[in-house]
């Protein structure tokens, strides 16, 4: 089955360039678009895409607002992919802490574009790029902090955290560690069990806050 995508965006000529690229893949299909934030909910419902490619930026709707509206009202959400013009843009942040899966240049090659969707499609790997990293770090307070301690993580768990931490996947944290990917596994769900995170994003941005993880 081909992974299914709905494209947010308010320019058109945005929206058609994604389209363009991603439906000359075999295994992606692009199954709606959207112009702003405000239609999302129905639209996920209606066509349940694996994947909305979200613009951060929207005039009646972000992409802030519309990630916490899919999360909070659809069972089973698709990954959110931010799309954005700038990669230390404060709002690409703020959407990947309100539960957003990755994040996309819109001055991407086709390439990476493609490499993206699959990347979120799959979640066992992160789209978080440095600049983004900086901003985590900077948000960090005792809070945070706090809550990384309550978690009581293991030595090993710490340890594939630091490995989600820089992107690697199931199978390269296994290769790191020298041991099987549904032991990689079980650690990752006890990781985000015990930080209370959805997803490995989560997981990731509550490492940097904390100062667990410091930006390389």
């Amino acid at each position: 089955m081909p992974v299914t995508v709905l494209l947010v965006d308010d320019e058109p000529l945005v929206r058609a360039g994604l389209r363009a690229v991603l439906d000359a893949q075999p295994d992606i299909e692009v199954v709606g678009e959207a112009a702003d934030g405000a239609s999302v909910i129905p639209l996920v419902r209606q066509l349940r895409p694996d994947v909305v490619a979200m613009d951060v930026r929207m005039p009646l709707l972000d992409g802030i607002e519309a990630t916490k509206a899919v999360l909070k009202s659809v069972d089973s959400p698709p990954k959110i992919l931010v799309v954005t013009t700038f990669e230390n843009d404060e709002y690409v942040y703020r959407a990947l802490r309100a539960g957003a899966d990755g994040f996309l240049l819109k001055r991407a090659r086709p390439s990476e574009i493609v490499h993206a969707v699959r990347l979120v499609a799959e979640g066992e790997s992160l789209l978080f790029p440095a600049a983004v990293r900086s901003l985590a770090t900077e948000y960090g307070n005792s809070r945070a902090r706090a809550a990384l301690e309550r978690a009581a993580l293991t030595e090993r768990e710490e340890a594939v955290l630091r490995l989600m931490a820089r992107g690697l996947t199931n199978a390269e944290i296994a290769g790191e560690m020298f041991v099987g990917t549904e032991t990689v596994k079980s650690h990752v769900s006890a990781v985000l069990a015990k930080l209370g995170a959805r997803d490995r994003t989560q997981a990731v941005i509550a490492a940097y806050e904390s100062g667990f993880v410091a930006p390389a």
